[in-house]
């Protein structure tokens, strides 16, 4: 019958989107079974639709009271959304005002989800939102059979079950394929033999390339080693900001760069025992007024809550710094708002909660023989305050030198004396080949779309480079032959709408010729969501991933209040974190164990997301986060029930967070303020005590119990993980801006941009034993800098002694993090994060540490004090008496 939550309301977005949020309105009485493939789909009509006065009896009559607002307009145009566990996973476009529309769309959706039924929710689209016209329910059994669903269906009522008007049917096709029967993804992903990357996406995959991968900001020399690839070679490090620099110094043509934020006075090239280097600002500006014309573009995100009059904005981004900084040049500098076209409401959504969140640095390049081409930089770094970092990841001895400018911790609210800073790890990379004029399409497409105000900004501040003889075009930009073992096959992806590029097509009826989804008013392109899925697929043998933030797959929480009315509160407030990754990693695992095979997961996130953790925008993600764990977890002790495997294996055999920390004790290299008072001392008579030493002093008996004086006296603190990349099989590689969360993966929310890259001579195809390229290189190095040392099972991470022995060493790790004893940790960075996991995959709290050290914060999170935001008066048995709920803090942090 029908589910009485969902009655005719007005819609404002959720199950709009491809990714968005639907709730079922039929609970079928077939069984529930795992849909794990995809669903080729076919919407190809409607029929005998109700008309509009039936909409109008509904209460919509009302609406045409508002002055301007004609009766024939209030309700305009159907469309249809797919959904399924309560997860939209594809949408039709809306046709001009019909009672009879033809959609003839094709979807090919990736799906894993537990289900009984597929839903095919039939709507029209007004001016505030949208209406519910009826529903078509098709059964996952039936689906499941390998037949083809097709024919002419009734479209039921979602209240009564009844037809919602006699002779209205939806005409579609659906045809289902099992994970099992998609040969591809048995093979791993560089083994495919067409080499056609990821397919269905609006860039394809390109050959010839180089790449160039980089950790961290910049690795002094020696600080890493070098390890020995296939062919004699070795992996050897790249200095990010250091390439950086150079490449805007040589450019002769064009500098373009898109950030969320880019700060003037940032030095890229920091030497501690020499001068200080010129700043990027000077840098552009300079560049810009070159005699060889260098056309220097910025794109920077708008912050909304900053202006002309109030610089600084809630997301302290710097964004009216830079305006005002680059104001007077030649630099073209442009400040980009994000926006919505689907609607006022949407665009309002837009400006105010999501981001332009792409990094990229495009700028022309020596090709030889008097040639250039276009290179291009992406990834999660920031030019900006505090990202600035080296592996050793210092947390004070760097505070009166190589950071001396550029402190950055906010998760307090103001600076305190001597209080460590937030170390910053990041991966980014750089691109040469057909690739990198893919990135530089997409800088142009964004330009085309952005507003300019006034005469500055506009179309013809972009150079057109197949006018420039010098420039070679991308069909000559191949690097290397493919041939060539140090060659690349690389795929650009991004997550952003036809609100923030000009080129999509117009008639969302061409979307499927570029590859793009559709949402309300608005086409789509979400191929980084496809990228993280195939390769996770296609994985067979391990996946190692550094991320920001990890959530997602919210169709498949397991709901833990009793309570219907906290349950019905708190639904709206995780619903549609529904991107598939977790879930597809989660199902790679257990097919795994049900084939008796090895298969390991490595992930690594922050101890905690950017801001103050006991805030409640903070809790909330580490609650959807633990509801993340533990839905993957509970998957993995059920598989291993299942085959017997439960006694001699547990589920952190296979699935492992972690996080990262460092501690520093006070010796001769210490550089922070408290080590320089200590040696104005001793050159003060006796008994005086200098004015550095007193401010300390006083700081200290003023805040004893804060967690800036905590972490002061404790001198301890995460690093903090802003990387946002994966690899899979030491073979695959994605790196880029997106993080695994619902804004970075729905392309309606912030936009991203990333690259997939593997080597096609480095395969598990090529080497069954395990690939030994740029890829092995990469993640070898990355954990030299975590674990701080390098063991023989690390060459193959999806055996069980790797697993246990990295698991065992974050463990010793997070022990000395945690020690009354403050001693130095060198190097060794890499902790398990703060959960406890028992044998039955129950994610637990840490015993003896159920808040973050030093900076409180209840790890597993919480929904914070929803009963007092919604008016509910009485007691709840979740709602326990958190010590930060004394403390009222604004945090600028995003829920998903």
């Amino acid at each position: 019958m029908a589910n009485l939550l969902y009655n005719d309301s007005l819609s404002f977005g959720g199950p709009d989107q491809p990714q968005g949020q639907e709730v079922v309105p039929f609970q079928s009485e077939t069984p529930t079974l795992l849909l794990h493939g995809s669903l080729a789909i076919q919407v190809k009509q409607a029929k005998n639709l109700p008309d509009k006065l039936s909409f109008r009896k509904c209460g919509a009559h009302a609406i045409a009271m508002f002055p301007g607002m004609r009766r024939q307009n209030i309700i305009s145009s159907p469309y249809v959304t797919i959904s399924i566990s309560g997860a939209v996973i594809g949408r039709t476009f809306v046709t001009s005002d019909t009672e009879n529309p033809v959609w003839e769309q094709h979807f090919d959706v990736a799906v894993a989800h537990s289900a009984s039924q597929v839903n095919f929710v039939v709507k029209h689209s007004d001016v505030f939102g949208s209406r519910t016209i009826g529903v078509v329910c098709i059964s996952a059994q039936q689906l499941c059979s390998g037949i083809e669903v097709e024919g002419a269906f009734p479209i039921l009522e979602t209240t009564s079950g009844k037809s919602c008007m006699p002779g209205a049917v939806l005409s579609l096709s659906m045809q289902y394929t099992s994970i099992e029967n998609m040969n591809f993804y048995n093979r791993g992903i560089g083994s495919d033999p067409d080499h056609q990357g990821v397919p269905g996406t609006c860039f394809p995959l390109t050959k010839g390339g180089k790449v160039t991968l980089y950790q961290d900001a910049h690795i002094p020399d020696g600080c890493l080693p070098n390890f020995e690839l296939d062919g004699g070679l070795e992996y050897k490090h790249g200095n990010c900001w250091q390439d950086i620099y150079d490449a805007i110094s040589d450019a002769r043509h064009l500098i373009y760069i898109a950030g969320w934020s880019l700060y003037p006075k940032l030095r890229l090239r920091r030497n501690i025992d020499g001068p200080l280097d010129t700043t990027l600002g000077d840098l552009l500006k300079s560049k810009s007024e070159d005699p060889e014309g260098v056309k220097v573009v910025l794109l920077v995100w708008d912050d909304p809550t900053s202006n002309r009059f109030k610089r600084e904005g809630v997301m302290h981004t710097g964004d009216e710094d830079a305006r005002r900084f680059f104001k007077d040049s030649s630099v073209q500098f442009l400040l980009c708002p994000r926006s919505s076209v689907q609607s006022l409401g949407k665009n309002m959504e837009a400006r105010l909660i999501y981001t332009h969140h792409q990094k990229t640095v495009i700028v022309d390049a020596d090709a030889g023989d008097s040639k250039r081409k276009v290179i291009a930089f992406v990834g999660g770094l920031d030019l900006y305050l505090g990202r600035y970092d080296t592996p050793e990841h210092p947390i004070c001895r760097t505070l009166q030198t190589v950071h001396k400018d550029d402190y950055h911790n906010p998760t307090f609210s103001k600076r305190v004396v001597d209080c460590p800073r937030e170390p910053w790890h990041d991966l980014h990379c750089k691109i040469e080949g057909p690739a990198a004029y893919d990135i530089l399409t997409n800088f142009e497409q964004r330009w085309g779309k952005t507003p300019k105000p006034g005469t500055r900004g506009d179309d013809d501040a972009l150079l057109k480079i197949e006018k420039i003889p010098e420039i070679i075009g991308m069909a000559e930009a191949s690097c290397l032959s493919e041939n060539d073992k140090e060659a690349w096959d690389v795929q650009v992806f991004r997550s952003i709408d036809s609100s923030s590029v000009k080129g999509f097509p117009e008639d969302p009826k061409d979307a499927r010729s570029m590859n793009l989804a559709c949402g309300k008013n608005v086409l789509i392109d979400m191929s980084v969501h496809a990228a993280y899925v195939k390769a996770i697929r296609a994985a067979q043998h391990f996946i190692y991933i550094e991320n920001q933030y990890f959530l997602g797959s919210s169709y498949n929480w397991v709901d833990e209040y009793n309570d219907l009315e906290i349950s019905s509160i708190l639904m709206p407030l995780s619903a549609g974190v529904n991107n598939l990754i977790p879930m597809e990693i989660a199902l790679k695992i257990v097919n795994k164990i049900k084939e008796k095979e090895r298969f390991s997961v490595y992930i690594v996130i922050p101890m905690w997301p950017e801001c103050d953790p006991t805030s409640v925008s903070v809790q909330r993600i580490l609650l959807w986060q633990h509801k993340t764990m533990q839905m993957m977890y509970k998957m993995i002790y059920d598989a291993l029930l299942e085959v017997e495997l439960a006694e001699e294996n547990c589920p952190q055999d296979y699935l492992n967070f972690f996080c990262l920390g460092n501690r520093e004790i006070v010796n001769g290299e210490d550089n922070s303020a408290a080590n320089d008072s200590t040696e104005a001392d001793s050159e003060k008579p006796s008994g005086e005590e200098s004015s550095t030493a007193k401010k300390i002093n006083e700081a200290n008996k003023k805040e004893a119990n804060t967690p800036q004086a905590l972490t002061r006296k404790n001198r301890r603190f995460m690093i903090y993980v802003h990387s946002k990349g994966m690899i899979v099989d030491d073979e695959y590689v994605i790196i880029g801006s997106a993080n695994i969360n619902q804004r970075s993966m729905e392309g309606t929310r912030d936009t991203e941009i990333a690259m997939g890259a593997y080597q096609s001579h480095h395969t598990r195809a090529k080497k069954p034993s395990g690939p030994r390229g740029k890829v092995y290189g990469y993640r070898m190095s990355l954990w030299q800098e975590h674990i701080g040392l390098v063991e023989e099972c690390f060459k193959q991470p999806e055996s069980l002694d790797c697993v246990r022995m990295v698991r065992d060493l974050s463990e010793q790790n997070w022990s000395q993090y945690v020690a009354d004893e403050v001693t130095d940790m060198n190097g060794r960075h890499l902790l398990r994060y703060p959960i406890e996991v028992d044998q039955f995959g129950n994610v637990m709290a840490l015993s003896g540490c159920t808040d973050f050290p030093d900076v409180n914060g209840y790890i597993l999170g919480s929904p914070g004090d929803i009963r007092n935001i919604l008016g509910i008066r009485r007691f709840v048995p979740w709602e326990l008496p958190f010590p930060w709920k004394k403390r009222e803090n604004v945090t600028t942090c995003s829920i998903m």
